[in-house]
């Protein structure tokens, strides 16, 4: 063990994808479209990609969860990888704050009223840190990342952090 004390984790958490809501490409996430993709690969199975680029990976999904409201996700940036710690910087100047999925319908159906297409079974591969989410209130919960920063920054976090490795902004 080098006794080195790890850097904190930068931990953000938001919705991927909110339910019943169109997004600027005409798609509708339904409830439970989620479902098997979740029971299949997991959170730590699901790509946590910077603007949906598979050869820029920041970090790891920790969590992932359909509720009443859509896709929940938390997540951490890795901590000393040059695009992470950017992307953590954008986060705090509130550059930027969009989730995004990527994804393949796996059972669709398109409405042919309104042209819009109703997604009931989505295999999900990946959701991204963005500039300009599809979905525009799939969106970080910035208040998470303005606690994130404020444990990041702060001598009295950073002793919490070494002394009992519980904050919920520590890299355990």
């Amino acid at each position: 063990m080098s006794g080195r004390i790890p850097a904190p984790a930068f931990r953000i958490k938001g919705y991927a994808s909110l339910f019943g809501i169109a997004d600027e490409g005409g798609d509708t996430v339904m409830a439970g479209a989620f479902r098997r993709s979740l029971r299949q690969r997991s959170a730590s199975g699901i790509r946590f990609l910077w603007q949906h680029d598979p050869a820029r990976p920041i970090g790891v999904w920790e969590e992932m969860r359909e509720d009443e409201r859509g896709l929940f996700v938390r997540g951490s940036l890795i901590a000393g990888l040059p695009l992470a710690d950017e992307a953590r910087l954008l986060i705090r100047a509130g550059a930027v704050d969009g989730l995004s999925i990527g994804f393949r319908a796996r059972n669709a159906l398109r409405d042919p009223r309104s042209g819009t297409r109703r997604l009931y079974d989505i295999d999900l591969w990946e959701i991204s840190l963005v500039t300009f989410p599809q979905q525009s209130f799939a969106r970080l919960d910035t208040r998470s990342a303005e606690l994130a920063a404020e444990a990041e920054f702060s001598p009295a976090a950073r002793a919490i952090c070494r002394a009992s490795l519980t904050l919920e902004y520590c890299d355990t």
